[in-house]
């Protein structure tokens, strides 16, 4: 495999240099005084970004874009094997590094790499942890997949042995890293389109955190069905943790237990934080949602680990308000609150639905936006189910991302079902038609989140523009 000197710049091309994990290692290599280039489908902020700090980005993936000067080109589990660009880096048999094993190739320069895992709540907790170390004055490395507010980006250079890194399970890109702590905050069925099943997922976050070293701290999610076969034969310390939301006894069953939890006028977390059975204090969050509770105690264990302050932390849990597009107040429409979430499988939307029932509300006004068609098959009836909880569901035409579009399923199919069951539901094909129903059905004291992975965030942006 080839190897980057990160002390002797060279040519780094990036396929898919948009993304937003990809654009904040692009980041770093400019930073180090490499020379970056790269192509991605999309024009974006990100992409702009990169511009004027000195990448040469094309638009569009094309054979063309590939040079004679580029030493290594980096891509992602969403470049095949057919896209143009890429067969033209495979002829001229040119190095090439997955941005997993790129993200790794940097983690063995930190000794205190922290990689933060698991189907959900990964982006809320890696910039949840950064901002507890970086308030805390342990000036961190950050890779995190979203924009995080307190640094207004996805990536930040710092210069202690700390980096935390968002450590993504798709395509097991996380098996390339090299973690000296890890996270585990859940593992459910998602990318299906690349895992077999929920065992073959298992496996996965197994081995993912058996790469923690002998010294080093997994903390794991107590609530995970048999999470003990997770961490069986590993050498790291293992730490758990969970909630305890029915009565005070069994605290002493996970090593962090957040009891007595309530929730203030606006889903917002209170707790009595447990440390081994001893009560460390109450904790009030920033973040909504029973899920933050959960995630927020996994960024304490580590925090613990490395004598961060108790009141730097405890102030750093309440002024964190999350990561960008995760929940996110984005102003009032027609009288309604409105807010932009990433919640793109069931367990996610449930996690943001009950938060969002906290709030007050007339109606929830979900609008969705499915990304993948293979997830939305593959798991319709768990969304359904979870879109459900919503007053009202608006449904937006699937974002295809790396697939195509067979025509099995559709999100009519979704509306359909949602229908069936009795929910009032719509669909139609574009933004603009979505819009202007909208414009005419929101109204005063109606909570309106526009919801999924893709671009249905520009439905809320275009909204508040009129």
């Amino acid at each position: 495999m080839y190897q980057i000197d990160f002390n002797k710049p060279v040519h780094v091309h990036f396929l898919g240099i948009g993304g937003i994990s990809m654009s904040g290692l692009a980041k770093l290599l400019l930073l180090k005084g490499f020379t970056v280039s790269g192509s991605d489908d999309n024009d974006s902020e990100l992409v702009e970004e990169l511009k004027k700090k000195g990448a040469r980005v094309n638009l569009g993936l094309r054979a063309e874009n590939i040079t004679d000067d580029i030493d290594v080109v980096i891509y992602t589990g969403s470049i095949h094997p057919d896209n143009p660009e890429f067969k033209e880096v495979r002829r001229r048999e040119l190095p090439e590094l997955s941005r997993g094993q790129l993200m790794g190739e940097l983690m063995k320069n930190f000794p205190h790499a922290i990689g933060i895992s698991g189907t959900d709540g990964k982006t809320t907790t890696t910039g949840l942890l950064s901002m507890i170390l970086l308030d805390a004055g342990y000036d961190p490395t950050i890779s995190v997949g979203g924009i995080i507010p307190g640094i207004n980006s996805n990536f930040r250079t710092g210069n202690s042995p700390y980096f935390v890194v968002e450590s993504c399970e798709y395509t097991n890109s996380f098996l390339d890293f090299f973690p000296t702590d890890a996270i585990i905050l859940n593992i459910r069925e998602d990318h299906l389109d690349f895992f077999k099943d929920l065992d073959d997922i298992r496996n996965s976050f197994r081995r993912f955190g058996a790469l923690v070293p002998a010294g080093g701290l997994l903390v794991v999610n107590g609530e995970i069905p048999d999470h003990e076969k997770l961490f069986t034969d590993i050498d790291a310390t293992v730490k758990t943790y969970g909630l305890k939301e029915d009565d005070q006894t069994g605290i002493c069953s996970f090593d962090y237990v957040a009891a007595d939890i309530t929730y203030d006028e606006k889903g917002r977390g209170n707790y009595d934080l447990y440390e081994n059975g001893q009560l460390l204090g109450r904790v009030s969050l920033g973040l909504v949602g029973r899920h933050n509770v959960s995630n927020s105690l996994a960024a304490i264990a580590v925090a613990r680990k490395y004598d961060v302050p108790f009141s730097s932390m405890i102030k750093s849990l309440k002024d964190f308000t999350g990561t960008k597009r995760r929940f996110e107040y984005k102003g009032v429409f027609n009288g309604a609150e409105l807010y932009d979430d990433y919640a793109h499988n069931p367990d996610e939307i449930t996690a943001t639905l009950t938060a969002a029932k906290n709030y007050p509300h007339k109606r929830i006004i979900t609008v969705f936006q499915p990304h993948t068609y293979s997830r939305t098959k593959a798991l319709l009836p768990e969304f359904v189910e979870a879109l459900s909880m919503s007053d009202v569901v608006v449904m937006a035409d699937i974002y295809a991302a790396r697939e195509i579009d067979d025509g099995t399923i559709s999100s009519k199919t979704v509306r359909d079902l949602l229908a069936k069951n009795g929910k009032e539901a719509y669909y139609f094909s574009s933004f603009g038609e979505i819009e202007n129903f909208l414009s005419d059905f929101s109204s005063t004291g109606d909570l309106l989140i526009t919801m999924g992975a893709g671009d249905i965030v520009n439905v809320g942006d275009e909204l508040l523009k009129s």
